[in-house]
């Protein structure tokens, strides 16, 4: 067994339970000094600038889901090659993932940013808080290249099992973007373009921070080399395609959500807003959970032991409905300060509150769902993910939220959100369940590597 493949052995349980906790620990770092963003900026007694952080929010998801998409391939390709005990393989996959990511982010970026207006008017802003949004994501919009860095280090990093070290890297990035925020918000007054400049500067770091443990305790990256990268463009392709279309189905759905809120005010997406930067602080466990089990299954998976594949899943549904009642509970008891921290008001008021009930209890099927990804990314079914979250937020969103609408106003919105959710939670659990039970279900080999391996066979055969 390879020393750096750690997931074979030992409980399944702990190291889901370390992965996931180590790796939320670097999301909330992030996502905690967004929160304090949007104290900040609800200090300022401006609803237009707390709707223009709703606003740009849901096209950030959209950018940010590339990245995210990048993260699973890196993490996928690398853990099985360690798995299979081919180290050097590894090394070459994570090279020319981050080739490929960086040049795609550089694109992808540069088409969002030349359509930062027509993207905020179809989120459903207009007059002052259109240009606010605008101005705003044309600062961070063109730094997607150094996020991509940034998590596909950090995908390396928990592919070799050093949760600690991709943990840091955001760590660092959330404390210069926790040290940066009020100087620039509120010392120098630059209000929304301050916000901007701190996550510009938070993104470098996390690049930096991702990046160096891999060089110097993983071996780095290979030169790079056109025949190999050709070779990878295919695996690479295979898992990113429909990796990346799996993440960018939820800012989609997202964007729905958003401009369906818009029809009730200000106040209402402002509320959204809110529970938007509460969401990942809350649950971000529960996000990292998908990132952090991949690599355990991968590993498994690339060994052979599909017994532990299985038994991954099953305890990662378990550690998700334990995590996600404890925090529940935690949210039910404080709705009330929390309403008050963000002077929340009114419909705004109204929106805390429900998420701070039963929309918390709902999001164990948000865990279903990122579970059952993690397990089709790695177990050599990525379109599965790609049709479960497509669904979720299409078919899953769009009636479902238009009928809780008509129903409940603004909070109708949410719930119908919650209420699709449900429904494709069940059809995520049925697709594991036939990717499970598939006869021919490969055993000592990795997906990705299996055709290549019997090409070189038949190669070999035929001389």
């Amino acid at each position: 067994m390879s020393e750096q493949a750690k997931f074979l052995e030992g409980s399944l349980f702990k190291h889901i339970t370390v992965m996931s906790l180590t790796a939320s620990i670097g999301l909330m770092a992030v996502f905690v000094v967004d929160f304090v963003d949007m104290i900040f900026i609800s200090m300022l007694g401006k609803a237009e600038l707390a709707a223009a952080v709703g606003y740009a929010g849901a096209i950030l998801f959209f950018t940010t889901s590339f990245a995210i998409g990048m993260a699973i391939t890196t993490g996928a390709l690398v853990a099985q090659a360690l798995g299979a005990g081919d180290e050097e393989l590894a090394r070459r996959r994570a090279t020319n993932t981050l080739i490929f990511g960086v040049i795609f982010g550089v694109i992808f970026a540069a088409l969002v940013w030349m359509n930062l207006r027509p993207l905020s008017q179809l989120m459903g802003a207009s007059d002052e808080t259109l240009e606010l949004s605008v101005n705003y994501l044309s600062i961070i919009v063109p730094t997607l290249p150094l996020l991509v860095v940034g998590v596909i280090g950090g995908a390396i990093l928990r592919a070799h099992g050093d949760a600690r070290r991709a943990m840091m890297a955001t760590v660092w990035g959330g404390a210069v973007n926790a040290v940066l925020d009020p100087i620039l918000i509120f010392g120098l007054d630059l209000e929304l373009t301050g916000a901007a400049l701190a996550s510009v500067a938070a993104r470098l770091a996390i690049a930096g921070f991702g990046i160096w443990p891999v060089i110097k305790y993983y071996g780095g990256f290979g030169r790079p080399k056109l025949p190999e990268v050709m070779i990878d463009a295919k695996p690479i392709v295979a898992i990113a395609a429909p990796a990346i279309l799996t993440q960018l189905a939820t800012p989609i759905g997202q964007a729905y959500v958003t401009r369906s809120m818009a029809e009730f005010g200000e106040a209402a997406v402002a509320g959204m807003a809110i529970t938007a930067r509460m969401t990942p602080v809350a649950f971000g466990v529960i996000f990292a959970l998908s990132g952090a089990v991949g690599p355990i299954i991968g590993q498994n998976h690339g060994a052979g032991k599909e017994d532990r594949v299985r038994q991954a899943f099953r305890e990662a549904l378990l550690f998700t409905a334990i995590v996600v009642v404890v925090i529940s509970v935690s949210l039910f008891l404080l709705r009330d300060p929390i309403a008050t921290l963000f002077e929340a008001e009114g419909v705004a008021k109204d929106i805390v509150f429900l998420f701070c009930g039963p929309l918390a209890l709902a999001f164990f099927f948000n865990g279903v769902i990122f579970v059952g990804n993690a397990a089709f990314n790695n177990l050599g079914h990525p379109f599965y993910s790609t049709w479960v979250n497509w669904g979720r937020h299409t078919l899953g969103t769009i009636p479902f939220v238009i009928v809780g609408a008509s129903l409940y106003g603004a909070m109708g919105v949410l719930i119908g959100q919650a209420v699709g959710g449900i429904i494709f939670a069940l059809i995520t659990l049925l697709l594991v369940r036939r990717v499970f039970a598939k006869e021919g279900a490969p055993k000592p080999e990795a997906a990705p590597f299996r055709r290549q391996a019997r090409l070189m066979q038949l190669m070999h055969h035929r001389r």
